[in-house]
């Protein structure tokens, strides 16, 4: 089972990620012509992306999370960094 720590953790990596595609991989593609970056950090960020949702749900149903807490966190998900902001939801901090 995964603990909210563990669960920000991998929020944080997947806004890292989108990071890595836009800041790094994008320019590499459009300046540079190295289409590659794209199709490798898109990769990774659309699977940490797919679990991050899929894990939402789990620790939901888990820890007894409200539905508008649950869609929060999925709308946060689809949001550039925002899980990085639903993050101080779960660990308590405002």
């Amino acid at each position: 089972m995964i603990s909210n720590r563990g669960f920000i953790s991998l929020g944080r990596w997947e806004a890292f990620s989108l990071i890595a595609l836009l800041g790094v991989a994008m320019p590499l593609k459009y300046i540079y012509g190295y289409p590659l970056a794209v199709r490798m950090v898109g990769m990774s960020h659309g699977i940490l992306f797919i679990v991050y949702v899929t894990l939402a749900a789990v620790l939901a149903r888990a820890e007894g999370w409200s539905l508008p807490k649950l869609i929060r966190c999925w709308i946060a998900s689809c949001l550039p960094l925002g899980t990085l902001f639903f993050e101080r939801e779960l660990s308590g901090r405002d």
